[in-house]
């Protein structure tokens, strides 16, 4: 059998390819990455927040395309079930696609004045306001399940949700964003992941930069 086809963007700026590569890996789904060129347009258009929809991560597994991140966490559930993508309680599942779904969905003002930028560190970087009220929501769907579950990770063991939250953890780190002792505890386990590791490594040896997304205020 041929091994499945990961396609992804920059590893330094794109927080969907990160989020649908740790769900391949936790999967432990044998794939070969293929990265889209930074100068391809619509590669560009999707990480500056201006395509209609996200198409990059895209999963080839035997044959089938499946993209949109929230599909392949949930095609990747069904191929490795005990890989723990989603919780195995029917009570768990629900919340966590809940909380995935408004990862999905919403935090706007967060991804627009915030990017991703894992090579780039802006201490007491003053964060807009409207950013501010989506940063006190992700500190509360954290500590929410921290408090439900009670951790290390946000369902207990590495899910779809830390896999969904984990550029999060890039940016505030980036931006210098100050959470309290427990949140940062589990800013620290996902930053230090094996598998966010290897991602972080190979961001920093990128030479491309978006100029767009160097942001000096």
């Amino acid at each position: 059998m041929s091994k499945a086809i990961l396609t992804i963007s920059s590893k330094n700026y794109s927080s969907w390819s990160l989020r649908g590569w740790l769900m391949v890996k936790q999967a432990g789904i044998d794939f070969e990455e293929s990265l889209v060129a930074p100068d391809n347009k619509d590669a560009r258009a999707e990480i500056l927040l201006l395509a209609p929809s996200i198409r990059v991560p895209a999963l080839i597994y035997e044959g089938i395309k499946v993209w949109d991140t929230l599909a392949i966490g949930e095609f990747a559930n069904e191929i490795a079930p005990k890989a723990g993508i989603l919780p195995t309680d029917r009570l768990q599942r629900a919340h966590c696609r809940s909380i995935c779904g408004e990862m999905h969905s919403g935090f706007s003002s967060l991804r627009s004045s915030l990017p991703m930028n894992i090579k780039a560190h802006f201490p007491n970087f003053r964060v807009w306001s409207k950013a501010q009220a989506d940063i006190a929501r992700i500190k509360d769907i954290w500590q929410e399940c921290l408090d439900a579950y009670g951790g290390p990770f946000l369902f207990g063991k590495f899910s779809m949700a830390d896999a969904m939250y984990a550029p999060v953890v890039t940016r505030f780190r980036t931006y210098d964003v100050q959470l309290d002792d427990e949140l940062s505890s589990y800013m620290d386990l996902i930053w230090t992941h094996p598998f966010m590791q290897e991602w972080i490594a190979a961001a920093r040896q990128e030479a491309d930069d978006f100029e767009e997304l160097e942001v000096e205020f």
